[in-house]
């Protein structure tokens, strides 16, 4: 690996650094200083890739919406039936809530800030935006904007519930019922 000023990883490694730290200690604990530490990386490469932590911030959150509409895309890209689409948003549901601890985390944090603060507002929009656009593949705009909030309270509600979670069968009955006219 290279480790001088011409090391192309180092800014990808940085936003790696970032999102793991906040997964482990929350947006409030993020620093230049421990993200270069994690990261492997001198302090000074934080100011020359990034502006400020609120850059920082945006673009490692940016990165995980990314990857999450792409796991959106795995599931909704291939159904060619209303009852196989109803079957991906299930399968989504239950990829989400049984995936890392860490993306839930992630989630979270981001949907704070975004309620605090514009900026992260308009990232979770887009990333609802794009979201809907591919339920909006398989389900009427109004049955998309629904299922998308269904996709995260259900997600939500899983993850949490270490006692029990909900069966597929709850959730496909769900699914179900917001799609049907």
């Amino acid at each position: 690996m290279t480790t001088g000023h011409t090391d192309p990883q180092r800014r990808e490694r940085i936003l790696a650094a970032a999102l793991d730290h906040i997964a482990d200690e929350g947006v409030a604990g993020v620093s230049h200083r421990k993200i270069a530490t994690r990261a492997g990386v001198p302090l000074g490469s934080m100011t020359y890739h990034f502006s400020g932590k609120d850059e920082l911030l945006r673009e490692a959150f940016t990165r995980f919406a990314d990857q999450i509409v792409t796991v959106f895309e795995k599931h909704l890209s291939r159904p060619a039936t209303l009852e196989q689409a109803r079957q991906a948003v299930t399968d989504l549901v239950h990829t989400l809530s049984e995936g890392p601890r860490r993306d839930l985390v992630l989630a979270q944090e981001l949907y704070t800030l975004a309620a605090r603060r514009p900026e992260y507002q308009e990232l979770t929009q887009a990333w609802m935006r794009r979201s809907r656009q591919l339920l909006e593949r398989h389900f009427d705009h109004d049955t998309a904007r629904q299922l998308d909030a269904l996709i995260e309270g259900l997600t939500l509600h899983r993850a949490l519930d270490n006692g029990a979670p909900h069966s597929r069968a709850l959730t496909a009955e769900a699914v179900r019922r917001i799609t049907t006219a």
